[in-house]
């Protein structure tokens, strides 16, 4: 059941459209994905244009792996930029999203996607306008912790954490906003260990994305991606998780665990996820090899960030960030359709042979700079064979046809 609403409002003297989608639950891709979402928002206002700044730097530098070699890195610039940054270019917010099994007999992916935060939270929430909420939950071990990590993601991640508001995203706000995520990343794995609905051999990567005014900012668990478009360029916002790094592989092996053929004791993929109880040390012992701890990565957005791409590792296993925004970019400049693109990543990544469920969330901050005109329609010309027979006969026919 879809229920549709269109809300004009203004807050802050910014011309604000809410077209506001509410999805119920729903299959997707031929294998019984269920997915809940909430829609909404668009944001329009005139774009200026504002000087990059990297608010701040991973939590754990130590930790960082290597990107690929095709992927720009995120500049470093003073904090104090932030500052001097008065003339404002305003994002435009709208998405969409794909889901698909791929070749697994089961779906254990999840997602979420929320183009207006402030709407979808409702009073008391207060956040810098447009605000905005993504996240991919790629479960492993069965589907029951990325589907209660998504189902209880509005309690997790806002109400108990006590979620800091503010009409300015100024630095403190980003420190807050940065604590208590931590905080939720954490709290959402305890949670997994105390729901008796919930396998303790079922765990989940995730990624959630925020946007706060003209602020993006992405926490990763897990092997997860968040890819921003800057210019046709590609630059990595979160950096994988897998027990193959040798950050993570260090880390790993100081809290005495081990790495097997890529995997975590010879069990798991990846070096951080929520979840996974069986895997991890007794609640309050000493520090587990596998941790929920995510890590940080902050942008300031500007008229030169095309779009984000969010997606589980079933799209990075057979693909690199530059070759899905080069994807995406040419299919935004056809058609300017969010939706159409994610759908058209995942056929790629099937096309490639991925061996994993897949899911892909496409924000985009504005409009393509220009549109590819579609070639002119021409007209179809049709050829005939004649038999010599015919053919006489038609010479014939015309050679009367001149005598008379």
């Amino acid at each position: 059941m879809v229920a549709e609403a269109e809300v004009v409002c203004c807050q802050q003297s910014v011309p604000v459209v809410l077209d506001v989608q509410f999805f119920g639950r729903a299959s997707s891709g031929g294998g019984g994905a269920v997915q809940e979402e909430v829609v909404a928002a668009t944001i329009s206002s005139s774009p200026r244009r504002l000087t990059h700044v990297r608010v701040s730097e991973t939590v754990s530098p130590d930790l960082s792996s290597p990107s690929p070699t095709d992927v720009k890195s995120v500049e470093k610039v003073a904090d104090a930029a932030i500052e001097s940054a008065i003339l404002q270019f305003v994002p435009s917010l709208r998405s969409g999203s794909f889901a698909d099994i791929g070749p697994r007999r089961y779906m254990e992916d999840e997602h979420i996607r929320i183009d207006d935060l402030s709407t979808y939270l409702g009073s008391p929430f207060q956040f810098p306008a447009p605000s905005a909420f993504y996240g991919v939950f790629d479960g492993h071990g069965g589907p029951e912790a990325a589907a209660y990590i998504r189902k209880n993601a509005r309690r997790l991640f806002f109400e108990d954490v006590k979620f800091p508001q503010s009409s300015e995203a100024d630095k403190i706000f980003l420190e807050e906003v940065e604590n208590t995520l931590r905080k939720a990343f954490l709290l959402a794995d305890l949670a997994l260990a105390d729901d008796c609905n919930v396998s303790s051999s079922s765990g989940t990567t995730a990624l959630a994305a925020f946007v706060f005014g003209r602020l993006l900012m992405v926490a990763n668990a897990g092997d997860c991606r968040a890819v921003l478009c800057r210019k046709g360029e590609a630059v990595d916002m979160s950096q994988d998780h897998r027990p193959i790094y040798p950050s993570e592989k260090r880390r790993v092996e100081e809290l005495g665990g081990f790495v097997d053929d890529g995997y975590l004791n010879g069990v798991l993929s990846v070096s951080r996820a929520l979840g996974d109880w069986d895997m991890k040390l007794p609640r309050g012992g000493s520090a587990s090899p596998l941790i929920a701890e995510p890590e940080f990565q902050q942008v300031v957005l500007t008229e030169d960030d095309e779009f984000l791409i969010i997606g589980c590792d079933g799209i990075w296993d057979v693909m690199s960030s530059q070759h899905a925004v080069n994807l995406v970019r040419r299919g935004l400049r056809r058609h300017d359709d969010p939706e159409q693109c994610a759908r058209d990543l995942v056929m790629e990544a099937l096309r490639l042979n991925t061996f994993d469920n897949l899911t892909v969330i496409i924000v985009c901050f504005s409009s393509p700079e220009y549109r590819e005109s579609s070639p002119p329609r021409q007209r179809r010309q049709r050829c005939f064979s004649l038999s010599a027979e015919a053919l006489c006969s038609l010479r014939n026919l015309l050679d009367g046809s001149a005598t008379r």
